[in-house]
């Protein structure tokens, strides 16, 4: 876990897709809390240091996707529709943000800080987009990768309501990347079960 972790901000070389792999799902509480539900959470036992772990990773993809869509919205590449898209889904992460933000304090960690905004142009490699399409295809497998990451931890959950949480942001990250996917005029996933595997 620490390699994910430079001096206190989040390295965005981890994938979004192996976040959970590699270190493991988040306890019961701490999806509860995500979710904004502290009675579900009360009387179940956890862990807080590692869950905090586990959310700040989580919490630096998401400063990652937020950053990345700054970066495509000040690129002067997206035509006024792209651009009003992007900036919608940007919202939906920094609310993906605050409220992994919330958990982690009220799990009593400390938050990972968001990186400046040329940390993510450099890891992104911000400087090769050309387009429209270089942007939207940027995003699209952001998002497919967040999808696949939120669908991931759903199996480890015993109770319904904390397997909602995380399909509820799968469902986001998956709508997010359709919507992309269709921008690009590229097809749909021809197979049943495309996503979480």
């Amino acid at each position: 876990m620490s390699s994910n972790l430079v001096e206190g901000r989040f390295s965005t070389t981890a994938s979004r897709r192996g976040f959970l792999g590699a270190t493991g799902s988040l306890s019961a509480v701490a999806v509860a809390m995500l979710a904004g539900n502290e009675a579900l959470a009360q009387g179940m036992g956890n862990d807080p240091a590692k869950d905090v772990a586990i959310l700040n990773v989580a919490l630096g993809l998401e400063h990652e996707a937020i950053n990345a869509y700054q970066l495509g919205a000040g690129s002067g590449l997206l035509q006024k529709a792209a651009l009003d898209v992007a900036l919608l889904f940007q919202s939906h992460h920094k609310g993906h943000r605050d409220a992994l933000v919330a958990t982690i304090q009220k799990l009593g960690g400390n938050p990972v800080a968001e990186a400046p905004l040329q940390t993510y142009a450099e890891s992104l490699k911000a400087a090769t987009l050309k387009s429209q399409a270089d942007v939207l295809a940027l995003a699209a497998r952001l998002e497919l990768g967040a999808t696949n990451a939120y669908l991931g931890v759903i199996p480890a959950f015993e109770h319904r309501d904390l397997a909602k949480v995380a399909g509820r942001l799968a469902a986001d990250e998956t709508m997010h990347y359709t919507a992309l996917v269709s921008a690009l005029g590229r097809s749909l996933p021809s197979n049943p079960l495309s996503f979480g595997g």
